[in-house]
């Protein structure tokens, strides 16, 4: 079954690091043959939630939220990777997330996070492990911190620690199982929703 999983990341800030985070997880997705949507903030521009994409009638929606939508209608899984803003997630992030429901749905999402400082965004992660379920879109279990993201990668967005390769791929191991699982369950009987 081929996969597609949407990478929703949070930053809209003018030297954004954790960009380089998103793109490596993006890479590392795609030599696993899955199909990347990425979703960035500062491309579509959502405005401050006012309404919801559900509160439009069918067809009506503002052109790049349409498009988001979509991208998260044809989604098995979401992959958020979200910096840490005074132990919380970045507002842009909340916003892109807030703007949609049904979307996420009975399909898994995983938690990527990072920061300038050695704890590597996790207390922002912990935040957005509840948001996310109350989206309706458990998480995985693990989570992926990148600790002092300015100094992790290098310029072709290989990991300077050799140790993350084995982290990340155990992530993506269990990403991808629950994304087949949940699959697979969706196609097989009716949502109790």
């Amino acid at each position: 079954m081929k996969l597609t999983i949407s990478i929703l990341y949070g930053s809209v800030r003018t030297e954004r690091k954790g960009i380089i985070a998103a793109r490596y997880l993006e890479k590392k997705l795609k030599e696993r043959d899955i199909s990347v949507h990425f979703i960035d903030p500062a491309e579509f521009e959502l405005p401050l939630l006012d309404k919801m994409y559900k509160e439009f009638p069918q067809g009506q929606a503002p052109g790049n939220m349409e498009q988001v939508a979509q991208f998260l209608k044809a989604s098995d899984a979401f992959l958020v990777v979200t910096g840490e803003y005074n132990h919380s997630i970045p507002p842009a992030l909340k916003n892109l997330l807030d703007h949609f429901q049904k979307e996420y749905l009975f399909k898994p999402s995983a938690i990527a996070s990072y920061s300038a400082g050695s704890f590597g965004g996790v207390r922002a992660a912990v935040h957005l492990r509840t948001i996310l379920a109350e989206l309706g879109t458990p998480t995985i279990s693990s989570m992926q911190p990148f600790p002092v993201i300015q100094d992790f990668f290098d310029d072709h967005l290989n990991p300077k620690n050799e140790k993350i390769e084995k982290s990340v791929n155990h992530f993506l191991d269990e990403l991808i199982w629950y994304t087949e699982a949940l699959a697979e369950k969706r196609k097989s009987s009716n949502t109790p929703f």
